[in-house]
């Protein structure tokens, strides 16, 4: 099994959740965060004074799926959160050991 965690700008959470149901696969975690990388934040006027900043907005999606849906996912979210612009986002693959379903007692990939 494997994990997939994107960063992605928040205004292309739906397009990323639409390709990835279109692409098969199911269930994922969102959660909203606020970071920076290259794109190093940016300024905003507010009643007309420049603010700067530093954390951006951006939504972090958790996909836990069996590992020949690996590409399929990658491909989905790469597709649907490109701009081509810098702060489109990142995306990181980890293994997992083991998941267990709480309600069933469910283990492995039967659990996702």
């Amino acid at each position: 099994m494997k994990k997939v965690e994107a960063i992605i700008r928040t205004h292309k959470l739906d397009d990323v959740k639409s390709a990835l149901v279109e692409a098969g696969i199911e269930g994922m975690t969102v959660v909203e965060v606020r970071g920076f990388g290259r794109q190093k934040g940016h300024t905003e006027m507010y009643r007309g004074t420049e603010y700067a900043v530093d954390f951006v907005p951006k939504a972090k999606l958790e996909i836990i799926l069996a590992d020949e849906k690996l590409q399929v996912a990658i491909d989905a979210v790469l597709k649907a959160a490109q701009t081509g612009n810098v702060g489109d986002g990142k995306i990181f693959v980890s293994d997992i050991a083991e998941s267990i379903r709480i309600r069933t007692g469910e283990i492995g990939d039967d659990a996702v």
